[in-house]
């Protein structure tokens, strides 16, 4: 065949989302002689040019509130039809998902891998009702079903879910061992004292990752202990709204928003807690990295209980009782744990990228096999 295995991966975007940082993680540490990477995405991505920097293609249609459901559909199987050289697709577009396999069934494309990644769909209930239909294409045209946990399977598969394979959300486990050196320097950057409490957060401002709640929660944090900072890092919709909370609740000098950030490994060593109030996750990589970096975690009972790596440091609560949110703040905060990392623990659960790609890679070379 001469070549690598040409795998398109199906986005909206190729930005800083969760499953966009999974993807990443795996593709760069992808054999890429033996297997490459390309993109086929509704709109610009952060890691667009990455991802050509490494030979891989970034491809581009427009998006179903674009053009429509019918044109979305059109310009899919245009595509697929152009580019017959796509032996695996592997669509990242939960419930969405049911229509690019659709498409790729229709193009006879060998193998349609569909991938969970969330727990619910967001937007409004028009919008829920078109992915639920749209979701409902997905087991008859998917090849493999894959997940980031056995709850995400079971919300996108449902009566299938048991066939779909468990792909860890691995970390590059090593650039979040803890060091008290970029602690400080990150600090010292963002200019937060030595002793202060430093509560943190990484996601986007959607109503998924509850940053209302997070803030109501940080502002009695805040009473009780006045030398305290709330850090988040990301962007998205709600973002001014959040922001305008932040002001009604007179916590400008408090709360830093600090945009998308390249360097999360190096910002988890700053926090002191990572607080996570999602109301819906699959399993989040931030809460993987968080825990590579030997940070205590507390998150909503919401998400699946997979994600506790077993070092002792997420704390699950109920988003129906705040103060037991504040309760287990303060008293993290004042009995702080010693921080280290358990990179040993990492690999044996399969949380290190290396294992997750060396799976991956292998599973699309037995693919291409098959195709051939």
């Amino acid at each position: 065949m001469g070549g690598p295995v040409r795998v398109l991966h199906v986005v909206v975007n190729m930005n800083r989302g969760g499953a966009e940082t999974l993807i990443m993680n795996l593709y760069r540490n992808m054999d890429l002689e033996k297997v490459q990477f390309d993109f086929l995405t509704c709109k610009e991505g952060v890691f667009d040019q990455e991802i050509i920097n490494m030979g891989g293609k970034v491809h581009r249609i427009s998006y179903v509130t674009e053009v429509g459901h019918s044109g979305y559909i059109r310009e899919l199987r245009a595509f697929l039809r152009k580019h017959p050289e796509y032996t695996i697709v592997h669509s990242h577009m939960d419930k969405m998902s049911g229509l690019v396999l659709n498409a790729a069934a229709k193009a006879n494309v060998p193998v349609r891998i569909a991938h969970s990644h969330n727990t619910s769909s967001e937007g409004g209930l028009v919008s829920k009702a078109y992915k639920w239909y749209a979701g409902n294409h997905i087991t008859s045209n998917a090849t493999h079903l894959y997940a980031c946990s056995q709850a995400a399977a079971n919300w996108l598969f449902r009566e299938k879910s048991k066939k779909a394979i468990i792909l860890n959300n691995g970390i590059e486990a090593d650039k979040f061992r803890y060091s008290k050196e970029i602690r400080h320097a990150i600090r010292e950057s963002l200019g937060i004292e030595k002793d202060a409490l430093a509560l943190g957060h990484v996601g986007r401002f959607a109503h998924q990752k509850n940053h209302i709640f997070l803030l109501d929660i940080f502002a009695e944090i805040y009473n009780r202990i006045p030398n305290s900072y709330l850090l988040l890092a990301g962007d998205g919709p709600l973002k001014e709204k959040i922001m305008a909370k932040t002001r009604e609740l007179h916590l400008e000098n408090r709360v830093r928003f600090l945009g998308i950030r390249e360097d999360i490994h190096a910002l988890l060593q700053a926090f002191d807690m990572f607080i996570f109030p999602s109301i819906h996750e699959g399993l989040p990589v931030t809460l993987i990295e968080a825990q590579g970096a030997g940070l205590p975690c507390v998150i909503s009972d919401n998400i699946t209980n997979e994600v506790d790596l077993g070092m002792g440091l997420v704390h699950s609560l109920s988003l129906q009782n705040k103060g037991l949110w504040i309760n287990k703040i303060s008293n993290l905060a004042e009995n702080p744990i010693k921080r280290e990392s358990n990179q040993d623990l990492l690999f044996q659960k399969g949380y290190d990228i290396r294992k997750t790609a060396d799976l991956t890679q292998t599973a699309y070379l037995s693919f291409g096999e098959k195709v051939i």
